[in-house]
């Protein structure tokens, strides 16, 4: 499966993507928020937005899973 986790722990700020959407490399899918700043996450890759795990306000550990991609 085709995942996107983080690389750090935070608050979900906002949620930039739905379940089928395309995505490109390097758009911001997720914004987190960590120590009062404001941290985008980008896709790795292109592909179609499978399913989005997080929701605004969710607190996040480095590793958990962003999305899924088809």
């Amino acid at each position: 499966m085709n995942e996107l986790k983080s690389t750090m722990a935070g608050t979900v700020f906002t949620v930039d993507v739905n379940a089928g959407d395309e995505v490109s490399a390097g758009q911001t899918v997720v914004v987190l928020e960590s120590m009062k700043m404001e941290i985008p996450v980008e896709a790795e890759k292109g592909g179609k937005v499978k399913e989005v795990r997080v929701n605004i306000g969710d607190f996040i550990n480095e590793g958990d899973t962003i999305l899924t991609f088809e």
